[in-house]
């Protein structure tokens, strides 16, 4: 791998990791253009290293507010008359919780199937598919509710079911990004909430699945620089995209990535079909 390569490889991470088109599919994509046949593991997991400080830059206040609430949870029980109370009437609290439970099914589907989604992931056939449905889920969202529920009456149930919809996921050409917000609107949850619980829900999930990546193994060595200079990359155009992502979705226009996908998943099986 290459400065050109590895700059490539880390703005379209960067770019596809927020945005609702799947950064695991088109990596596999460029991958594959690139002639680069097995995965280059210790490079991916610094990509996701560079758009995991993408979320934590552009989501700062939110999680030190969220750590903050969490090292106070004792005393502010006690006040509050109880754990339950707390969870009920304090909306950061209540964040803490939903996010401990999405990650639960997440972490249960990660661990069964990681493994075969290893053996999957070069997949340019499998990758189109999955942009495929990819891009009618996100099409669906045009009908979902324009105004919906906020934080104080997001669900135990709707967690799990975000979570687990986060948990398959991890299936390449599957946007994490895209069929969690979707499923959260279709829920019922309102635009801005959705977004946020996506991307904070996304921060646990990120760092079980690099943790996951390094137990594996790394693969072969690349030069550090090269390392760095994806890595950064994944993080600046990460941070714009994200920005970019958020402004959509409160607008209402998650469906308009929905013919990108379609294009690029048509593409991808047809690559796929002649390779």
């Amino acid at each position: 791998m290459d400065a050109v390569q590895a700059v490539a490889l880390g703005a379209l991470q960067g770019l596809t990791e927020f945005l609702p088109v799947s950064s695991s599919g088109h990596l596999v994509l460029l991958q594959n253009l690139f002639g680069l046949k097995e995965p280059e593991l210790l490079f991916n997991i610094c990509l996701h290293i560079g758009t995991l400080a993408a979320v934590c830059i552009i989501f700062a206040r939110d999680i030190g507010r969220l750590f903050l609430t969490f090292f106070r949870m004792p005393s502010l029980a006690t006040t509050h008359g109880g754990l339950g109370r707390l969870l009920e009437e304090h909306p950061d609290a209540r964040m803490i919780a939903l996010i401990v439970v999405g990650n639960v099914p997440t972490a249960a589907l990660g661990l069964m199937f990681h493994q075969v989604v290893d053996t999957i992931f070069g997949s340019v056939l499998i990758v189109g598919g999955m942009l495929l449905v990819t891009g009618t889920i996100l099409w669906m969202t045009r009908w979902a509710p324009a105004d919906g529920r906020s934080v104080a009456s997001f669900t135990v149930r709707d967690a799990l079911i975000i979570g687990i919809v986060q948990g398959l996921a991890i299936i390449p050409g599957m946007s994490r990004s895209g069929v969690t917000i979707s499923t959260a609107l279709f829920l019922g949850i309102n635009r801005e909430v959705s977004g946020r619980y996506s991307f904070l829900l996304s921060i646990p999930a990120i760092v079980g699945a690099l943790a996951l990546e390094l137990k594996s193994g790394i693969g072969n060595a690349i030069p550090i620089g090269i390392i760095v200079l994806g890595t950064m990359m994944a993080a600046v155009v990460g941070s714009i995209a994200l920005m970019i992502l958020l402004s959509m979705v409160k607008r209402g226009n998650l469906h308009r990535f929905s013919p990108y996908c379609w294009i690029v998943g048509g593409v991808a099986l047809a690559w796929g079909l002649l390779m």
